[in-house]
């Protein structure tokens, strides 16, 4: 069962007044945490996002010399065979 913050904070002010500022604190914490693992991890996707498009790019480039070669050698062979 979750209750919201309200609830949790009413609920704790009317049985002990001390205790809130402890579990505000400690939700905030918690959100702190939370927040940062959340910016950790949107960090990791995007610096595989960039590693991704750098592999892409660099095999394009491969594939595209490697055409060019081939391309030069059926140039070649065409031009013997005359």
């Amino acid at each position: 069962m979750s209750l919201t913050d309200q609830q949790v904070t009413t609920t704790v002010t009317t049985s002990r007044p001390r205790q809130t500022t402890h579990q505000n604190r400690s939700t905030t914490m918690n959100t702190m945490h939370e927040d940062l693992a959340r910016a950790h991890m949107s960090a990791r996707l995007g610096e595989a996002q960039e590693l991704r498009a750098g592999h892409h790019l660099a095999r394009a480039r491969r594939l595209s010399r490697r055409a060019e070669r081939a391309a030069q050698q059926a140039r070649l062979a065409l031009a013997r065979a005359l």
